[in-house]
């Protein structure tokens, strides 16, 4: 695999990030299911798996650019084990709704040991790490929309945070937007 395809795989995965972001932020807009704090963290998690591919995609593939994402995805399976094991006990009902059988943090944990298994494979392509032709070249407007589009659901879950938490702690068990309570 050549550093192109490389750079194409990443902005792949950041479309699949953003997915996984769209997918969180329009389960808490159409469903009114405010996250949790770990779900909060969670997300944060997948928003930062995005740093490694993007900045493959902005200066070329690099191990070190890899290692970012791959520490990340180890940081987001650990804290989605952790909710996962809040939740194992038989009869409890877990947190949120479930898709397919499979509440949210577990599709979570999912995602991210995935993630750990799709970057570990990434690493063993060493072509894609040999000097570039055109250093600095334009990446091209897939990879870039991949890029703004992160960006963006990244900065609307960051507004959706604020509005929910306010500047407090944000509450174990959300039931309703704190700055927005506090404007009526």
């Amino acid at each position: 695999m050549n550093d192109t395809q490389a750079v194409t795989l990443n902005a792949v995965a950041l479309y699949g990030l953003a997915l996984v972001l769209a997918a969180a932020f329009a389960a808490q807009l159409l469903l009114h299911e405010l996250p949790c704090p770990l779900c909060l963290l969670q997300r944060l998690l997948f928003a930062l798996l995005a740093i490694g591919p993007i900045l493959n995609i902005r200066f070329g593939p690099r191990p070190s650019h890899y290692a970012l994402s791959l520490m990340t995805a180890v940081l987001g399976a650990t804290v989605s084990t952790r909710q996962v094991l809040l939740h194992i006990l038989p009869g409890d009902a877990g947190y949120g709704s479930a898709l397919l059988g499979y509440h949210y943090y577990t599709w979570a944990l999912i995602a991210f040991v995935a993630a750990i298994l799709l970057l570990a494979a990434m690493l063993l392509f060493d072509r894609q790490f040999e000097h570039r032709a055109a250093p600095g070249g334009s990446p091209g407007r897939f990879a870039q929309g991949a890029v703004w589009l992160v960006i963006g659901l990244t900065a609307l879950n960051v507004l959706s945070t604020l509005l929910e938490c306010g500047f407090a702690a944000c509450a174990d068990n959300p039931v309703v937007y704190e700055l927005l309570k506090s404007a009526r």
